[in-house]
């Protein structure tokens, strides 16, 4: 049974790995958990991720199964998904 991810607060500093993540995420194009917006400053609400090299809030890795939570990038509108 996966972990509940509050995806509310997955937000912030992203690095994305290939290893040891903090979570494994799947890029989905409909009916996403997390909808994401990639911006350049001020990742301070649940889905605007800025995405670094160090020093990240949080380490998501990208797999195509066993996601712990899955995720859409939008132009707008970031936050929790509409599930």
């Amino acid at each position: 049974m996966p972990k509940e991810v509050d995806v509310s607060k997955i937000y912030g500093k992203i690095k994305i790995v290939n290893s040891f993540p903090d979570f494994k995420v799947k890029v989905v194009s409909s009916f996403p958990d997390l909808k994401v917006k990639v911006v350049d400053s001020f990742p301070n609400s649940a889905g605007k991720w800025k995405i670094v090299e160090a020093f990240p809030d949080y380490k998501i890795q990208i797999v195509n199964s066993f996601p712990d939570f899955t995720i859409k990038y939008v132009d707008s509108f970031p936050g929790p998904g509409n599930k």
